[in-house]
């Protein structure tokens, strides 16, 4: 039986009344062994819970098919799996993710099929792969039930369609908009921020607002004032209300990026990401920096470059002349 959209959940509750079996049947996968400390029960799906907004269905079981027992965690582990929608990597993956997440209240818990876990893992991990994240275990594809007519199976087409806000596109972080920015741009922003850095980002976590980002343990430091040397040793930085912005440019996780920002409490927040290349503006950036902030830096650089072309032409005269 295919579950795709309200008209064919009609049928499924009528059958889930006959077939208490399912609830033995379903014990055999994903987690319908485990002990919940409270009975489940439906409760509206909240507006909060952009994941499965405005799907066909108004309430959910709680505790979920994820083993959530409460709205808190529902909408804390949801919240990850947002920016992969407008990805478009599996047309199911809103209907997958949500049947585990927010799944339709019946009597007995229906899972998705393997099939439609496997459709999704397979188009949606290597967009995953990409921010450093693998397929999660606790989606493995082998917990869940073969192809039958008591789990959710593939649909043909997009089933759901997008939620406004996650359909749209969304803007370019303000840490990572470049806008053709010279290196005298750099050097302004080295002297706004707390630290510097130029490294390899070793891994990336989304949470439920902001996106955390592990730099690998080689780094050039360039500034860190007011921070202590062992923080700068372990440093993972936040990257703020990324779950409402892109930032693309993180993705490539085998490039240097120069990575500038603040220390806020405890916390070390990025203002400034780019990826590091090889030009004449990041060249002039990066002496630049050497000088520090008590002198300007800028002004310096044009003062050398000025007497470098003055001494440069004075050279094409002589020569002429000679």
């Amino acid at each position: 039986m295919e579950l795709n959209g309200l008209p064919n959940l009609m049928p499924l509750v009528v059958a889930s009344m006959f077939l208490s079996h399912c609830q033995v049947q379903c014990m055999d996968y994903g987690y319908g062994d485990r002990i919940y400390n409270k009975q489940p029960q439906c409760t509206p799906i909240p507006s909060e819970l952009t994941l499965c907004r405005n799907i066909a269905y108004a309430q959910m079981r709680l505790p979920n098919l994820l083993g959530h027992e409460t709205m808190t965690e529902v909408l804390d582990q949801a919240g990850t799996w947002v920016p992969l929608l407008p990805k478009r990597c599996h047309p199911n993956t809103r209907l997958f993710l949500c049947s585990l997440f927010a799944p339709v209240c019946l009597e007995h818990p229906i899972y998705p099929c393997r099939s439609l876990c496997e459709a999704v893992r397979d188009g949606c991990s290597p967009v995953m792969l990409k921010f450093g994240f693998p397929w999660p275990d606790m989606l493995r594809c082998d917990k869940f039930p073969p192809d039958n007519d008591l789990c959710i199976t593939t649909q043909s087409g997009e089933v759901d369609p997008l939620p406004p806000e996650v359909d749209q596109p969304q803007p370019v972080c303000m840490a990572c908009q470049s806008n053709g920015e010279g290196w005298k741009d750099l050097v302004a922003y080295y002297c706004q921020n707390d630290f510097v850095i130029r490294a390899k980002i070793e891994q990336i976590k989304i949470t439920r607002r902001d996106t955390k980002i592990v730099v690998g343990r080689r780094k050039r430091v360039m500034k860190k004032a007011g921070i202590r040397k062992r923080d700068m040793r372990n440093l993972t930085l936040m990257l703020q209300d990324s779950d409402v912005c892109t930032c693309d440019e993180i993705q490539d996780t085998k490039s240097q990026f120069l990575i500038m920002g603040k220390k806020v409490d405890k916390q070390f927040i990025v203002t400034v990401i780019r990826q590091w290349k090889r030009s004449k503006d990041f060249r002039k950036a990066s002496r630049s920096f050497k000088k520090g902030c008590q002198q300007d830096a800028a002004d310096s650089q044009d003062r050398e470059e000025a007497a470098g072309n003055t001494g440069r032409r004075r050279g094409g005269r002589n020569r002429q002349r000679n």
